[in-house]
């Protein structure tokens, strides 16, 4: 027997959409991803969903410019439970990319040193997986109330 307790929230669900390796995606993904929390009504503060949709552009973006080549066609997935709230990009490029250290002389290559202190800063976690096919899937989850995310996916940090 479900009790009311137990019940999931009519915010929780998984929902997963592809686009296409192009720039256009990129703002097209963060709208679907603030769209739908606020359709999904899910309960996030203002600066959790900047810091999200932060995330969702930096990783849909890597994925246009890094992987287009041998992956025409990127998904882009959410994940909300109670507790906490999953992004996911994935395409189907093998290069599995490292975050990069700090270099304020440089103009780019810092997307993913950014989507690691964003995760780090709200509690969350982020890990690269390789997926079946060959190509790979990088994963942010943040803590919808601001506790420690207690493991949406096992796993450390690989950013």
């Amino acid at each position: 027997m479900v009790t009311r307790e137990d019940a999931p929230a009519g915010y929780e669900g998984v929902w997963r959409f592809t686009a296409p390796a192009a720039d256009a995606s990129v703002p097209e993904a963060r709208h679907a991803v603030r769209d739908l929390l606020n359709r999904q009504g899910v309960p996030v503060h203002d600066d959790l969903v900047q810091g999200l949709l932060l995330i969702v552009s930096e990783l849909v973006t890597n994925a246009v410019r890094h992987a287009a080549l041998l992956s025409p066609q990127l998904a882009v997935e959410v994940a909300i439970g109670t507790e906490w709230i999953r992004v996911s990009v994935e395409d189907n490029h093998p290069y599995r990319p490292k975050a990069l250290e700090r270099d304020y002389a440089q103009t780019g290559g810092r997307g993913l040193l950014l989507v690691r202190e964003i995760t780090a800063e709200a509690g969350g976690v982020c890990d690269i997986e390789h997926t079946a096919s060959g190509g790979k899937v990088i994963w942010v989850a943040l803590p919808l109330a601001g506790a420690v995310v207690t493991s949406p996916r096992p796993g450390p940090s690989a950013l």
